[in-house]
């Protein structure tokens, strides 16, 4: 493809020749003479001027640099859409296999594919432009939007409800049974039946072994644009908010509420019954025991405003030296005491 007609796709601005030919994209350490990169961070400037690319994506031209340029405002996003015109997954063929079993009373929409052993019970409905992997399983009652993506051996249990465009990738269990035992006065513990639901809005996606549980009464719900990264734990009667960015093995403990455009990096635990309002950012490893105020962006176990933990960080390998200091001062001090 001419440089000039992803220029044109991409809506971005050219400088330099026009008839390159482009015959795919990588990052740009690792780009080629007839592929296009990016640049989105200018900390990596450095690694631009040494790249082999025959184009780059940038917010504004790198001097020095013997490549042409795609200018863009976003050229992350629009390398994300540049790669969409050199690869697209591939997509099966509409039509139902023979070997899956799809509940009589079933409605499915148009130009679906059903994979091999793909199981869809009884009540179900699901949109136009579905695609169900083999394996897929789809439990009773199960309502289901348009241009559904359900990958091998992702599950959606009994009654959930599922909005437009949504993708679950292989392994995600949609609305398993949260966690919920009563303790008897015998010490055991007795199970409480998980008779709410789980929604998923228009345009979620969720990454491979992730579970998002069902409620105990009421509903879990995954609000329009949230993605959801691999091994993330969901529990019962959360609210994912919208836009939000969860990444790996993050844990959301029952009734967390997650308002707009809230990031958790990985390995980030929520304690559970409290809110985190709009736009705050939680650093990796974190621990979330309260409720946190909107905009913050916060680190540590437990986590606090991140400037203030990087300075405890960058303090802490230095308390034995100061330990040592503060007791050799108290012995001063005792010393100086006891010849008064």
């Amino acid at each position: 493809m001419k440089l000039s007609e992803i220029a044109v796709r991409l809506g971005c601005r050219l400088e330099g020749d026009p008839h390159l030919d482009i015959t795919g994209v990588a990052g740009i350490e690792h780009a080629g003479a007839r592929e296009l990169s990016f640049l989105s961070n200018p900390k990596y400037s450095v690694k631009a001027k040494k790249t082999s690319a025959a184009a780059i994506l940038v917010q504004s031209p790198i001097a020095g640099l013997n490549a042409s340029f795609l200018i863009s405002a976003n050229p992350y996003h629009d390398f994300a859409r540049a790669l969409e015109l050199f690869y697209q997954p591939p997509r099966p063929k509409p039509g139902i296999h023979p070997t899956a079993a799809i509940d009589a009373s079933a409605s499915i929409g148009e130009n679906a594919s059903i994979g091999a052993y793909a199981v869809v019970g009884a009540n179900v409905i699901i949109g136009n432009n579905a695609v169900l992997h083999p394996h897929a399983v789809i439990y009773e009652g199960v309502i289901i939007g348009d241009d559904f993506i359900a990958h091998s051996n992702s599950v959606v249990r009994e009654f959930c409800r599922i909005g437009h465009r949504v993708t679950l990738q292989n392994g995600v269990v949609i609305g398993g049974d949260g966690y919920g035992f009563a303790k008897t006065k015998e010490g055991t513990h007795y199970k409480i039946v998980q008779s709410g639901t789980t929604v998923l809005e228009d345009d979620v996606e969720i990454q491979t072994n992730t579970s998002v549980d069902r409620a105990s009464i009421g509903e879990t719900r995954v609000k329009r644009g949230a993605k959801i990264d691999s091994l993330v734990q969901i529990g019962h009667g959360c609210v994912v908010g919208e836009d939000n960015i969860i990444c790996a093995q993050v844990g959301l403990a029952g009734s967390s509420i997650l308002e707009k455009n809230v990031l958790l990096a990985g390995q980030v635990g929520i304690s559970g019954h409290l809110t985190i309002h709009d736009d705050v950012v939680v650093y990796a490893q974190s621990g979330v025991g309260g409720d946190i105020a909107p905009g913050s962006v916060i680190s540590g176990s437990p986590a606090y405003e991140v400037r203030q933990w990087l300075r405890t960080i960058t303090a802490l390998p230095k308390l034995p030296e100061l330990v040592k200091a503060v007791r050799e001062l108290e012995r001063k001090v005792e010393k100086w005491e006891s010849h008064e």
